[in-house]
């Protein structure tokens, strides 16, 4: 079993630096307008002649309130026949795709996100769902990890067994804080009890997986408030808890400015906020798995990093980075093989677009061979936390060492500080460093010292 993290105040002060969070590297900052339909043609042409598996992510912008913190792609409408003509518009995507790709590849993992999914109809999820089924082989056994994000303001019992029936077997309920001031301030109010009946409605459905998201850092948040949320949360017992820190750039989400930056905690009490939570959550028998993610042992993410398969996708921490992730929706990324591609972020031309029955591929980025290298390194890392030199120098027939020669001093820098252990053959981050192991990624990055840092969250 991996060693418990060890919390490392001065260690954390000086590595707590603002960088990419590492879903993909390249990172989408690198994405480029020379990518479009034409080179994800090829790549879907590659994908169906390997027959890979398939992991889908279908974005649902809709909300029908705002969430003053939110940095995602959505609509805020209160009209929900807003939602018919992108419908009509994504399955049109659907059907698109399908045609490049061969009906034996299995569609090995599901995932609604937003925006709100539930913010559907229980017709319009029936018949979206019909559609994935008609053009994807969607598995039929449940042996698939089909997951949705929920909203508990957004569902009941009734809107639970729906998403059984259609078969969904994992959940995400956003939550983000139960004190009823730090609501207030962030514009969603919702009840522990809304929660709680969700939660109860999927244990009884049996539902495979629950997670749920957490935000430290809002505003009127303090140590001791966000301590009893946890509390509470725990007492939920979920599979999985996603702990995020806050980031406030209301420069670039216009929601956020509506958030009075005096009522934020200082970056003192966001670390205290952070330390009790990791202590709560650890007493309760929750693993670390690593970038603000939380298991229970038992919990594949957990099995996956002790066995060191852990991956890392769009989707966040997964066991199924092997598939080709395609992204539907406005706004969405795919990767497939070395090719990322996203969709159009604006509604109306993504809808325009398919219109013309044209795919909305808006920027992207093919993939190089040092890209891949540091690709495969920075995996290792951030999902397992060690990296054996000999692994990499086989898959890409290099001399490890000769090869990152130059970031030797830095990375000495960091063994000597006690983030990693460093030797011939590997590096392993060590208890104290896997909090920062973003840092440790952000050496290996070649694009980062051209990018500006204020696009990124802190690492804590």
């Amino acid at each position: 079993m991996l060693d418990a993290i060890r919390w490392d105040t001065d260690l954390i002060r000086r590595y707590d630096l603002a960088g990419p969070r590492y879903t993909s590297y390249p990172t989408a900052v690198q994405f480029n307008s020379q990518v479009g339909t034409f080179d994800l043609f090829h790549a879907l042409r590659d994908s169906r002649k390997a027959l890979r598996p398939l992991s889908l992510y279908v974005h649902v912008p809709f909300c029908a309130n705002i969430c003053y913190y939110c940095a995602c792609n959505k609509v805020i409408t209160k009209d929900r026949g807003r939602a018919l003509p992108y419908l009509q518009r994504l399955e049109q995507e659907i059907q698109l795709i399908a045609c490049h790709l061969d009906p034996a590849q299995k569609v090995e993992q599901l995932h609604f996100g937003g925006g709100t999914p539930t913010f559907l109809s229980h017709d319009e999820l029936r018949q979206l769902m019909a559609h994935l089924r008609k053009h994807f082989n969607l598995l039929e056994d449940d042996s698939g990890d089909y997951g949705i994000e929920i909203d508990p303001r957004e569902a009941d019992w009734s809107t639970m067994g729906l998403l059984r029936e259609l078969g969904f077997n994992r959940v995400s309920i956003g939550l983000q804080d139960l004190d009823p001031a730090v609501q207030r301030a962030v514009n969603r109010l919702q009840s522990l009890e809304e929660t709680r009946a969700v939660i109860d409605a999927a244990r009884t459905l049996q539902f495979r997986s629950i997670n749920i998201d957490l935000i430290y850092g809002l505003p009127k948040q303090t140590p001791d408030n966000f301590a009893r949320t946890v509390e509470e949360v725990i007492s939920l017992q979920p599979d999985r808890l996603s702990v995020f820190n806050y980031a406030h750039l209301p420069e670039r989400f216009m929601p956020q400015r509506r958030i009075n930056g005096n009522e934020l905690p200082s970056p003192t009490q966001k670390l205290e906020m952070l330390q009790r939570t990791i202590e709560q959550l650890t007493a309760a028998g929750y693993r670390y798995i690593g970038m603000d993610h939380f298991a229970l042992p038992d919990d594949e993410l957990a099995i996956a990093q002790e066995e060191s398969t852990l991956q890392r996708n769009f989707q966040g921490y997964t066991t199924h980075g092997h598939c080709d992730l395609i992204g539907l929706g406005v706004s969405a990324i795919s990767q497939i093989g070395d090719l990322y591609c996203q969709n159009s972020s604006d509604l109306n031309q993504y809808q325009n677009t398919l219109a013309a029955a044209q795919l909305a591929t808006s920027r992207g980025l093919l993939c190089n061979t040092d890209d891949r290298l540091r690709r495969a390194v920075i995996q290792q890392l951030i999902c397992n936390f060690s990296l054996e030199f000999a692994a990499i120098e086989r898959a890409f027939n290099i001399d490890f060492q000769g090869y990152f020669g130059g970031l030797w001093p830095q990375l000495s820098g960091m063994a000597k500080d006690g983030l990693i252990e460093l030797d011939r053959e590997r590096i392993t981050v060590l208890p104290a460093g896997r909090l920062l192991v973003r840092s440790v990624c952000m050496v290996f990055d070649a694009y980062l010292e051209q990018q500006n840092r204020q696009r990124f969250s802190r690492v804590i």
